[in-house]
């Protein structure tokens, strides 16, 4: 597939046979993210398990840095109704509890009564999970960090300050989106503001947990690195005037996987 598409596309593996399950390692490995497709799975294994695999399909995608993406039948009454059941409402929440990268509607805004009203309540379900003051510990709680290297302990680093200070946000630059993804794969408690030239990483970085993609073709000198990225950050209304950021970058730019740099600015008059 890879040869085929030739870079014009990303890869999601759809899961949907226990075939699949049996080789899940090798799949995530092979591709750029993975769908969990509840409703053929639930038909090919028994139902009761499909709760467990959802889980257990999410935490080794995230151990991967790879997008996890729950789909099927997540509002599905939305189709013919203007408000969802209970049990579709607590049924969105847990995925966002497991920690997937993005919950998919389906038939429901493609066929369906009322599809802007079902965006607004997911929508509405999952900013309120997130503001759980629980929701960050039970993301982590069953997740380890596994082969650690000097990029990744900078964003832990990141993540580390942005737990113990107000941060509004935390900048990536990135030429391949790997700093983005490692970033969210660490679920920090600030939004992610990944700054990329590249059109196609940052299409694709939407699909990642808390990523907020910006286009940026123009070459930034590192002594503009601060100036810039409040800028941005002002401009894309991500934060406000005396708001602080966290900047992950490697130096010199362009370098792909080479985050060895952190940043804490202030945004004021004197870098805007």
């Amino acid at each position: 597939m890879r040869e085929r598409i030739n870079n014009r596309a990303g890869i999601i593996a759809k899961l949907e046979k226990p075939s699949a399950l049996k080789d899940l390692d090798n799949i995530i490995k092979c591709s750029d993210g993975i769908m969990i497709a509840r409703g053929d799975l639930g038909i090919e294994v028994p139902l009761e398990t499909v709760p467990v695999l959802q889980k257990k399909i999410i935490r080794k995608c995230r151990q991967n840095t790879k997008p996890s993406i729950v789909a099927t039948q997540m509002l599905e009454s939305m189709i013919t109704s203007p408000i969802p059941t209970r049990a579709e409402s607590s049924d969105v929440a847990t995925a966002v509890y497991d920690g997937a990268d993005a919950v998919m509607l389906s038939a429901e805004t493609a066929i369906g009564n009322f599809p802007l009203r079902t965006i607004e309540t997911m929508n509405r379900i999952i900013s309120e999970v997130e503001d759980d003051t629980h929701y960050t510990n039970i993301i982590n709680l069953n997740y380890e960090e596994e082969d650690i290297n000097s990029s990744d302990a900078i964003i832990i680093a990141a993540k580390g300050i942005a737990s113990m200070a107000s941060i509004k946000a935390i900048v990536t630059y990135t030429t391949s989106g790997s700093t983005t993804y490692r970033l969210a794969k660490q679920r920090p408690p600030s939004r992610i503001l990944s700054i990329t030239p590249s059109r196609s990483v940052a299409r694709q970085s939407c699909l990642v947990w808390g990523v907020h993609s910006v286009i940026n073709e123009e070459k930034i000198p590192e002594v503009k690195i601060a100036e810039e990225s409040a800028k941005i950050a002002l401009r894309e209304k991500i934060a406000e005037t005396n708001d602080q950021l966290i900047i992950t970058a490697g130096i010199p730019f362009g370098t792909i996987g080479s985050t060895n740099s952190i940043r804490l600015i202030k945004i004021n008059e004197e870098n805007t």
